[in-house]
C-alpha cells in the first residue's frame, strides 16, 4: 500500500516536491521507520506467541493492523501519518509470525504442511490486488465518495481500505482452532518459557544468525528496489505529459501487474516446494532468477525505458515472492515447539524489519548522487545497486544455511 500512496500523501500533507532530497529522505523514512518499529514489536508478538497462543495473537494483530490503516487515512501531518504507519506495522509484523507458527502446528504431515504454507502464503499477493484495486477506483471515482477531511484525496481512501481484512476476521473468529501442539503442551505444563537468549546457544546459534541476515537481503530486495517502481513510473517520457488522473492510474495498472508476478511467484513455490528437497537448493532457485531479472529491470544500460513497456512480465515480483514464500516455509522447521514463533520472528522482524528494511533508506539517499538525467533514472540506478548487492549476499549466505533435520517439526 505505501508504495501507492507515499508520493501523493507526502504531496500532500508536507508539500513536498517529488525528486528532491527532502522528498527522497521522508519516502526513505516512511519505508524504513514503521517497518523496524513494527520489527521490534513483531519480536515481542512472537515471544507472545509462544507464551499465550498462536490464535489469540493472530487476532488482535490482524485488528490491530485494520483499525491503525484506518486511522492513517484521517492523517493532518506527515508525523501523523508516521505514527499510524507505525501501529499498522506492528499489526502486520506479529500477525505473520503468528500465522506462521499456527499454519505449521495444524498441520502433522510434512507434505501438507509444506504445500498449505506455501498457497496459504500465495494469498498475500492477492490482497496485493485488492489494495491495487482499491486504489484505482479511489482514483477514478474519488469525487463520488464521502470526503475525508473535507476532500476527495484517492490516497486517504486507498487507507480506509485496510479495514477490510478486519470484516471476515469478526465472523471466523469463533471457529479458528488454536494449534493442537501448542494447546497440547501448555494443558500438560510441558511448555517451557520461551527466552530470547536460547536462540544464541551453540545448538541453535547458527541458525539464527544465517537466517536474519538471508531475511535481511531478501527483505532489502523488497524495500530497496521494487517498492521504488511505481515512484519511477511518473517520470517516464510515456507518462509524465498525462493528466494527474490518468497518471495515477497508470501508476496502479504496473502495480497491478506487479502483483500478478507475486501471486504467480508464491504459486510456482507452492508447486515446487514438495519436489524440491534439500533447502539450500530451493533458496538459491529463488535468489538466482532474481539476480537476472534485478539487472535486467533495473539495468545502467536501459534504465527506465523498459520499465513501463514490459513490467507485465513482473519477472523481479515473481522471484522475489517466491523467496518470501521459502522462508515461511522454512522457518517453523528449524526451531522447537516453545521457540517457534520467538526464533521465527527474530530472523523475520530483527533480520529482515529492521536491518532489511534500510534498504529503503540507503536507495533514497543514493537516488540524491547516482548518474542519470532525470530523478527517475537516478532512483532506477540506486535501486538496481541496492538490490544487486543484496541477491550476491544472499546467494553466498545460501551455503551456510543449515538444512533442517528431518521432516518433523523440531520438538
Amino acid at each position: 500500500m505505501l508504495a501507492l500512496i507515499v508520493r501523493p500523501a507526502l504531496t500532500s500533507l508536507g508539500d513536498l516536491k517529488p525528486g528532491t532530497s527532502a522528498f527522497n529522505l521522508w519516502v526513505g523514512l516512511l519505508f524504513f521507520i514503521p517497518v523496524a518499529i513494527g520489527g521490534v514489536f513483531g519480536l515481542l508478538g512472537g515471544y507472545l506467541a509462544d507464551l499465550v497462543g498462536r490464535r489469540r495473537v493472530l487476532v488482535w494483530s490482524i485488528l490491530l493492523y485494520a483499525f491503525s490503516a484506518s486511522a492513517a487515512s484521517y492523517a493532518t501531518s506527515v508525523p501523523e501519518l508516521v505514527v499510524f504507519r507505525c501501529t499498522t506495522m506492528i499489526g502486520v509484523s506479529v500477525e505473520y509470525v503468528a500465522a506462521l507458527a499456527w499454519l505449521a502446528e495444524l498441520f502433522p504431515y510434512p507434505k501438507q504442511r509444506e504445500s498449505v504454507l506455501a498457497y496459504t502464503q500465495s494469498f498475500y499477493a492477492l490482497g496485493g490486488l485488492l489494495v491495487v484495486g482499491a486504489y484505482y477506483l479511489a482514483v477514478t471515482y474519488a469525487e463520488r465518495f464521502p470526503t475525508i477531511r473535507g476532500g476527495h484525496e484517492a490516497w486517504r481512501y486507498t487507507l480506509l481500505s485496510g479495514i477490510i481484512p478486519a470484516i471476515p476476521l469478526i465472523f471466523v473468529r469463533p471457529f479458528l482452532p488454536e494449534s493442537p501442539v501448542w494447546r497440547e503442551k501448555k494443558s500438560q505444563g510441558t511448555l517451557k518459557r520461551p527466552r530470547i537468549r536460547e536462540l544464541f546457544r551453540p545448538a541453535l546459534r547458527r541458525t539464527t544468525l544465517i537466517t536474519t541476515l538471508l531475511v535481511a537481503c531478501t527483505i532489502a530486495l523488497g524495500y530497496g528496489a521494487l517498492q521504488h517502481t511505481v515512484r519511477i513510473v511518473p517520470g517516464l517520457a510515456e507518462v509524465r505529459n498525462l493528466a494527474p488522473r490518468q497518471v495515477e492510474q497508470t501508476v496502479s495498472n504496473v502495480q497491478m501487474f506487479q502483483e500478478l508476478g507475486s501471486l504467480t511467484g508464491r504459486a510456482i513455490f507452492a508447486l515446487l516446494v514438495v519436489r524440491i528437497v534439500t533447502q539450500r537448493r530451493r533458496l538459491r532457485i529463488c535468489f538466482g532468477p532474481m539476480l537476472i531479472a534485478i539487472w535486467w529491470l533495473f539495468s545502467m544500460r536501459q534504465p527506465t525505458a523498459w520499465l513501463y513497456s514490459d513490467l507485465e512480465f513482473s519477472s523481479p515480483p515473481c522471484s522475489f515472492n517466491g523467496l518470501h514464500s521459502f522462508w515461511g516455509n522454512y522457518l517453523p522447521r528449524v526451531y522447537p515447539t516453545h521457540l517457534r514463533g520467538t526464533g521465527e520472528s527474530f530472523a523475520v522482524n530483527i533480520g529482515g524489519k529492521t536491518i532489511g528494511v534500510s534498504a529503503a533508506l540507503l536507495t533514497t539517499q543514493l537516488a540524491n548522487v547516482m548518474p542519470g538525467s532525470g530523478a527517475g533514472v537516478r532512483l532506477s540506478h540506486a535501486a538496481g545497486t541496492v538490490a544487486l548487492l543484496a541477491c550476491v549476499a544472499g546467494l553466498i549466505g545460501s551455503f551456510w544455511l543449515p538444512e533442517p533435520e528431518g521432516e518433523q517439526l523440531p520438538d
